[in-house]
């Protein structure tokens, strides 16, 4: 939660009161509920309240609302990311703010992560007379915002907009964005030199980020490539396929070919954890 998002700690979203509560370290996986805030706590009084609003209010319209260029967030145990997120609206007046987002849980009512903008407003460009882009940041910090590892996997985005005439747009559920675990993997291919059509034996351990202990552990029975691209070439192939273990180890055999070149594994990711291409090792073949 950041600068807006604190303010509105004790807000109220229609008839539901959510308490404010800080979010605890991330080695406390049990934490309650976070706040999220209400429409008239982000833009405060410049938006009108729903009792003020005439019937021929027209609430302004949004699109393209877009957080870290589409990608997801892959979010390691340490290093403090500061994502850009963006939308584009329109109304007749004019667009005067913006608010983006993002929540996890079951509901607005079940809410257990959410990292609002560091801005008190957002950045609006006018494009034309009635359409604007606007621009905020969100920083992500794995050992506050990331305090359990279920919080990996889609995140829901509200994107909120304040016209010039104290319209507003509101959408809890906008869409979903993914923040991932961030995942590691090694190799060692053996043995080195190799004769051309002997046993080549490749290892390897498949890790991710533990948010919950702040260390990176194993992350098994999962689908990794065995791959190669020759020395003189700059694409790798897919040899075979094999299952890590439940630790995350891996170890799988395959026939020398008669060119050097460079072995790697590879993990093609998850809706929870990051793909990631261990660096090819070299093997020289005599």
């Amino acid at each position: 939660m950041r600068i807006r998002a604190f303010a509105a700690a004790a807000a109220l979203t229609g008839a539901l009161a959510l308490t404010a509560v800080a979010l605890p370290s991330a080695q406390a996986a049990d934490a309650p509920p976070v706040t999220k805030p209400a429409i008239g706590s982000v833009f405060g009084k410049q938006a009108k309240s729903a009792s003020a609003a005439t019937t021929a209010s027209v609430s302004p319209t949004v699109s393209n609302v877009t957080v870290n260029g589409g990608r997801a967030i892959v979010a390691g145990t340490a290093t403090v990311q500061k994502i850009n997120v963006s939308l584009t609206a329109t109304h007749a007046s004019g667009i005067q703010d913006a608010y983006i987002a993002l929540w996890h849980g079951a509901d607005p009512n079940h809410v257990d992560g959410y990292l609002g903008p560091n801005e008190d407003a957002a950045k609006c460009t006018a494009t034309t007379a009635t359409t604007s882009t606007c621009t905020l940041t969100i920083t992500v910090d794995p050992k506050s915002d990331l305090y359990k590892n279920a919080l990996a996997g889609a995140w829901l985005i509200t994107a909120d907009v304040l016209a010039k005439d104290g319209s507003i747009y509101e959408n809890v559920f906008y869409h979903n964005h993914y923040i991932k675990r961030f995942s590691k993997l090694t190799v060692n291919a053996s043995p080195e030199p190799v004769k051309k059509g002997k046993t080549l034996t490749v290892t390897g351990k498949l890790t991710r980020a533990d948010w919950e202990r702040g260390t990176y552990t194993g992350y098994g029975n999962q689908k990794i490539a065995l791959q190669f691209r020759k020395a003189d070439s700059n694409t790798y192939t897919t040899v075979k396929t094999v299952t890590a273990d439940s630790t995350g180890y891996v170890k799988t055999t395959t026939t020398s070919t008669t060119s050097d070149g460079y072995w790697r594994l590879y993990y093609g990711g998850s809706a929870t954890t990051s793909s990631i291409a261990a660096t090819g090792d070299y093997v020289d073949v005599r």
